[in-house]
């Protein structure tokens, strides 16, 4: 089973290496490493942010350990070149068209939360984001309108196919929870909005045994600070599944605990923290290692074929957490490192 490590930029390369470490201590039989850069710190040092031979990694790869990317150095650079599209990339060359992310509020956290604690400790849901179309990947530019303003453009757009393929995923991940999906769109304005609505409908008659909902993602915004307990599976489009998973992230405690994964038809997926690359706390120690840790505990799980392993992962993080292990955006003081060493010594 080979990993392929991509730290990445800022504080990726302190987290991704925490996460190597819980691995390291697993000692998972079989598995090996290789390491590469991506991001701006492979535009630095290839001119590239995504690099053939780091693509080829990859592609060879069983499952991929991500950091972040981001780097202010490259904010200048033509669009092609900048360091995020090292991670869109790698989603459209790979396939990675189902990305999952759970938000579940961990007991002894339910105090760092913005919200209520009764509320906060609710919160048990998944979002099931479409990753390969949407604005991010539709047709863009700037241009000049007929009386010479400049006027920049993204084209929002799926297709039926491409709507199929998450909403199969979403029913299927319902299934194996708590069978509640709640379909998110703005079918109320958008055309796009109105083909997803109906051809989740289609699909719902596969599934017999999940309850569908719509909500408009105006609204589930708020119902995820009003009520987040009522959602079990969320599934929704590119640009809607980023902003809310990131809301979803502090109704949790913290951004720096949410882990993620992205996945193609087979089950091979990219992993990573939902967090950026946070350049400000870059190489201070600071950053909170718990996502990635927890991403690689999804790794396990749905790509390595190694569940007693991830329940171990899972169940050190919320071991250490009982115990009082905190990073500065959990209120505490502990160090990347140290926070590493608390999951360890749990472990």
């Amino acid at each position: 089973m080979l990993v392929a490590i991509l730290p990445g930029d800022g504080i990726g390369p302190e987290v991704t290496a925490q996460a190597r470490r819980v691995l390291d201590a697993l000692a998972v039989p079989g598995m090996t490493y290789e390491s590469a850069l991506v991001g701006g710190a492979a535009y630095h040092a290839t001119g590239h942010p995504l690099p053939p031979e780091t693509l080829d990694l990859a592609k060879r790869a069983d499952a991929i350990l991500f950091g972040a990317v981001g780097d202010p150095t490259c904010d200048s650079l033509e669009r092609a070149l900048r360091p995020e599209q090292a991670i869109l990339g790698l989603r459209k060359e790979l396939t990675l068209f189902s990305n999952l992310r759970p938000a579940k509020m961990f007991p002894e956290l339910a105090d760092d939360s913005t919200l209520r604690r009764e509320i906060a400790e609710a919160i048990d849901l998944l979002i099931v984001r479409e990753l390969n179309g949407d604005v991010y990947f539709g047709e863009k530019g700037m241009r000049r309108t007929a009386d010479g303003l400049r006027e920049g453009y993204d084209i929002m757009s799926y297709n039926e196919a491409e709507v199929r393929r998450i909403a199969h995923s979403a029913f299927k991940a319902a299934q194996a929870r708590r069978g509640k999906l709640c379909s998110v769109d703005k079918a109320n304005v958008l055309e796009t909005s109105q083909l997803w609505r109906d051809v989740v409908i289609e699909v719902a008659a596969d599934y017999p045994d999940v309850a569908l909902s719509h909500m408009y993602v105006d609204n589930a915004a708020m119902q995820l600070v009003r009520n987040p307990g009522q959602f079990d599976v969320i599934v929704t489009g590119n640009l809607f599944g980023d902003i809310l998973s990131d809301q979803a992230s502090m109704c949790v405690g913290s951004i720096g605990m949410l882990a993620s994964a992205s996945l193609d038809a087979n089950g091979k997926g990219l992993y990573e923290p939902i967090h950026g690359s946070a350049p400000d706390i870059a190489g201070q120690s600071k950053a909170n290692p718990l996502a990635t840790i927890l991403s690689a505990a999804m790794m396990l799980r749905f790509s390595l074929g190694q569940a007693e392993a991830a329940d171990r992962i899972e169940a050190a993080v919320a071991k250490a957490l009982a115990g009082g292990a905190r990073t500065a955006d959990l209120g505490g003081s502990l160090s990347t490192s140290a926070m590493g060493d608390a999951v360890l010594a749990a472990l």
